[in-house]
């Protein structure tokens, strides 16, 4: 099956205006605020984000943050965990910078004001979630650990006066120069002011931290921001993207009923951390003898028995019991959780609550090197757009606020030695498109049929031929919805590529027509981008290729 075709770049006015920096950032969670802070000593910095600055999906946060903070824990141990969660296809050396820098950029963001949980002693309390062999969850408020992190991330920037920030503002297209390298972007700012419409900024370093792609599918956890907009504005700018068919589906996420849909309410890793486990409808347990960790598995695991699970008894959703924890520790240790079960009818302190698996991570994104370099002269990316190779097949909990601290900061470091020259941007000649808004339901109704939890040849297939329909539509007029469903379009068909591609089942990847994993073929990564006619192509890295291509 070939992937759809898709726009080249977006039709979008002429810009009505430009401004120059020597860095712009896009995206304003823990990744690119961080990447802010530490890039302000290099130069002149713009953040630009598509909302307010703490509207994306780091807020939404619940579980923690991963580090060997604990004496009796170390670097070694998360990185053993870490490269089990990806199911073979973590790259250490980035598994091992993750873990072995990623203590003090905790600490770092403690003395920046972000303040953690602690016990009587003062030492930061450290929980356990799915995966992990040891304690070494930092969390915040209980289960606000994001929120914590965006506040104490989003003062540090307002305090910083050479900081400059445009809200309400989408990033559209990257500007080049003849060189192929990035001279800048163009961008829409949805207000009233100087800076309202269509403008370009000139840059000589552009950073993605545009989170992640959750919006492709009917339901997930992600906020309504999250429409894949760097992934897709790197694919039309010629960058490589890898890992993309593996999206972890988070298996705890409060089921609402078959009509809900858009961002649902997540039900953290951390509940389970503390002792609930899971339940079918007779209120038998079913995650022992699935894995070692039973309820703590990894969330491929859990997810995947619990899609088994509600196959085998035609039901869509299974139960978390946590009602042994008592009104207490659901008050102290998940406000946040207990409040949003409360306000949808369910009483978790008395009642089973429905869970259901939901879209919540790209574990793949754009590749990047251990600096967060992409394969574009001038662009580096970090966080969830990013694919530094961390994650693998499938994300180990709470390492994801990790990685973008840990590797926004190895960004500003290697710009340390020298910001690259501001390039002449050259005139844009490729031929624009635009996909009608009206695509996105079906859009999302055709991923999560054909490229959810469970996949094949076939379900991929009637998904693309899906979206190369809606990308026949007639498109619509420039404008925000309409950016957002070709972007979305524009990731969709990449992932296709991807997921079809891969025929085997490892990790976050499930395909029902070839159910086993295999190390013989696919031991290595899809790179994604786009050919001479726009549409995805999937190429195969063999890990052991690319080691040996590393070390010479």
């Amino acid at each position: 099956m070939t992937a759809p075709a898709v726009p080249r770049r977006l039709s979008a006015p002429e810009p009505g205006w430009t401004d120059a920096v020597d860095v712009v950032v896009v995206g304003s969670g823990v990744a690119g605020l961080t990447a802010a802070l530490k890039a302000r000593e290099l130069g002149s910095v713009l953040v630009v984000t598509k909302d307010v600055v703490a509207s994306g999906s780091t807020q939404w946060a619940q579980g923690g943050i991963a580090a060997a903070l604990d004496p009796e824990d170390s670097p070694e141990d998360h990185l053993q965990d870490t490269l089990v969660a990806g199911a073979g296809l973590s790259d250490p050396e980035a598994v091992r910078v993750l873990v072995t820098e990623g203590p003090d950029a905790v600490r770092d963001l403690i003395e920046l004001g972000a303040r953690f949980d602690t016990l009587a002693d003062g030492e930061i309390s450290l929980g356990r979630e799915g995966g992990h062999h040891r304690n070494r969850i930092a969390h915040a408020g209980g289960d606000a650990t994001g929120a914590e992190i965006e506040r104490a991330l989003v003062a540090a920037v307002r305090r910083a006066k050479d900081i400059r920030i445009i809200e309400h503002a989408l990033v559209l297209d990257l500007l080049k120069a003849a060189d192929g390298a990035i001279a800048g972007v163009t961008l829409h700012v949805m207000g009233e002011g100087q800076l309202d419409g269509v403008g370009a900024i000139r840059a000589r370093v552009v950073i993605l931290a545009s989170g992640g792609i959750g919006q492709l599918y009917a339901a997930t956890t992600n906020p309504s921001v999250s429409t894949g907009d760097g992934m897709a504005l790197a694919l039309r700018a010629g960058a490589k993207v890898r890992d993309l068919e593996f999206v972890q589906f988070h298996p705890t996420v409060l089921w609402l009923g078959k009509s809900a849909k858009g961002q649902q309410p997540l039900v953290s890793e951390a509940v389970r951390g503390e002792g609930a486990f899971l339940v079918d409808h007779t209120g038998q347990r079913f995650m022992q003898g699935q894995h070692e960790l039973a309820d703590l598995a990894p969330r491929d695991i859990v997810a995947k028995a619990i899609m088994r699970q509600m196959l085998a008894t035609g039901k869509d959703h299974v139960y978390l019991d946590a009602r042994h924890f008592g009104d207490e520790l659901w008050r102290v240790r998940f406000p946040t959780i207990l409040a949003s079960c409360r306000s949808h009818g369910i009483d978790p302190v008395c009642e089973l609550i429905p869970v259901a698996p939901a879209c919540h991570y790209s574990s793949g994104g754009v590749r990047t090197d251990l600096n967060g370099e992409t394969s574009v002269p001038g662009l580096y990316a970090c966080g969830e757009v990013a694919c530094t190779g961390v994650h693998g097949a499938n994300r180990l909990a709470s390492n994801s606020l990790l990685e973008g601290l840990v590797f926004a900061r190895r960004i500003a470091a290697h710009l340390a030695d020298g910001l690259p020259e501001q390039s002449e941007p050259v005139a844009d000649r490729r031929t624009p498109g635009l996909v009608d808004a009206d695509a996105v339901p079906e859009l999302q109704r055709a991923m999560t049929v054909g490229a959810g939890v469970i996949r094949s040849a076939a379900g991929l297939a009637e998904a693309g031929a899906t979206i190369g329909k809606l990308t026949e539509q007639p498109a619509a007029e420039p404008g925000t919805p309409g950016w957002e469903a070709t972007n979305l379009v524009t990731v969709a068909s990449a992932l296709i590529a991807a997921a079809t591609a891969r025929e085997e089942s490892r990790g976050a990847h499930w395909r029902e027509d070839h159910p086993d994993r295999d190390d013989l073929h696919w031991f290595g990564s899809l790179d994604v981008t786009l050919d001479q006619h726009a549409v995805p192509q999937a190429t195969f890295v063999p890990r052991r290729t690319e080691e040996n291509e590393r070390h010479g």
